[in-house]
């Protein structure tokens, strides 16, 4: 029998994922399982070793101490690479972690895909966003194969630089949902669960993702109903102040990061409409993973999310535009039985063009051409 390739997955946290990057990286791997020999990368956690049959795990510790820490991460990881790892490929994730990949080079072959530019998002300071330029230099001048998973990101590297990379876009795999017991922790004590309400969702929130944007549309409109938020409230307090006082007057329930996926979604196919108002993506994962779904969508026109659906596919608003977003709400409540169309359109198209199956195949290829 032929030896497997053994290939290391490198600039991941969460294994387990929390979503993100990691979800991506999870999914390509539980598509990868079975024809390499995979190794992660990843902070300690009591279900990592275990998490995928077949996948060993170097775990390191997550070190908090801001940026520093994560790079700290990462220049561990890169240091048990560099001196104990015996790999034939070792795939790279996010512009985060591409300081070191001329380093990973001299040892084996090397993948790199970027999964956005993190410099456009505001929860990170001048120094961050500085050394993300400077990972993103490595990136561009790497000889080795490049990727993205957003195709703008590859556009605007052809454009500004004269750089190809490779474009394979995210996927999902098609879960069950959670049982009901499960979304129980989650639901808001004294609220029916057959009480309609419209969702908006993210691992984190920050001012990237637009929900001060969503919660002005709703408040211009005197809107009554209910509105679930659901992602992590504690990184970035300034910005929860303001999102607290857009609050007022407004029917918003705070879940808190709701985990696992199979748990999210189950939250997703009890709402109404899911709300994406975010302003700056990759290309985002759940996006993909909502649509599984069939429920309808509401979403900013960024370019990161028209190149995946179209106007048959789901309700688009003006980016950063408050206005826009209250029209396109009240359309809504106007057009219910159109809106719920474009759901299943969503799904059609993410079932047809967007599962793991088929783009694992792109990076199959890239490895064996390796």
């Amino acid at each position: 029998m032929k030896n497997k390739k053994k290939v290391a997955f490198f600039g991941i946290k969460y294994f387990p994922s929390r979503g993100g990057t990691s979800r991506v990286a999870e999914n390509l791997i539980l598509n990868l399982v079975d024809d390499y020999d995979i190794t992660i990368y990843c902070y300690k956690h009591k279900d990592a070793e275990e998490h995928v049959k077949g996948v060993k795990v170097v775990q390191l510790p997550e070190i908090k101490f801001g940026n520093l820490g994560v790079f700290a991460y990462y220049f561990l990881c890169f240091c048990h690479i560099r001196f104990f790892g015996n790999y034939d490929i070792v795939h790279a994730h996010k512009i985060d972690s591409f300081f070191f990949l001329k380093g990973l080079s001299s040892k084996t072959k090397v993948i790199a895909t970027a999964h956005e530019a993190p410099y456009k998002r505001d929860k990170w300071g001048k120094v961050a966003k500085a050394f993300f330029k400077v990972n993103e230099r490595r990136f561009l001048g790497f000889k080795g194969v490049k990727t993205a998973i957003s195709k703008p990101l590859c556009d605007f590297y052809m454009e500004r630089d004269n750089v190809k990379v490779h474009f394979i876009p995210n996927g999902i795999n098609i879960s069950d949902k959670s049982k009901n017991d499960t979304l129980n922790k989650f639901w808001p004590a004294g609220l029916n669960q057959s009480t309609p309400f419209v969702l908006f969702a993210a691992r984190r929130i920050m001012g990237t993702k637009g929900l001060h944007t969503m919660l002005s549309a709703y408040k211009k409109l005197n809107y009554k109903g209910v509105i679930f938020v659901a992602g992590e409230l504690d990184n970035f307090p300034a910005y929860m102040d303001r999102i607290k006082k857009l609050s007022v007057g407004l029917n918003v329930h705070f879940l808190g990061f709701v985990n696992p996926l199979s748990t999210l979604l189950n939250l997703v196919e009890k709402s109404d409409y899911f709300v994406f108002p975010s302003e700056t993506e990759g290309m985002s994962i759940m996006l993909l993973e909502v649509a599984t779904t069939g429920k309808p969508i509401l979403a900013s026109d960024i370019p990161e999310n028209t190149q995946v659906f179209n106007d048959d596919n789901v309700l688009f608003f003006k980016n950063k535009s408050v206005d826009d977003l209250a029209e396109k709400i009240t359309w809504i409540e106007n057009n219910k039985e159109s809106f719920h169309s474009l759901g299943l359109s969503a799904k059609e198209k993410v079932a047809s063009r967007y599962t793991w199956d088929r783009i694992v195949l792109e990076y199959k290829e890239l490895y064996e051409s390796m």
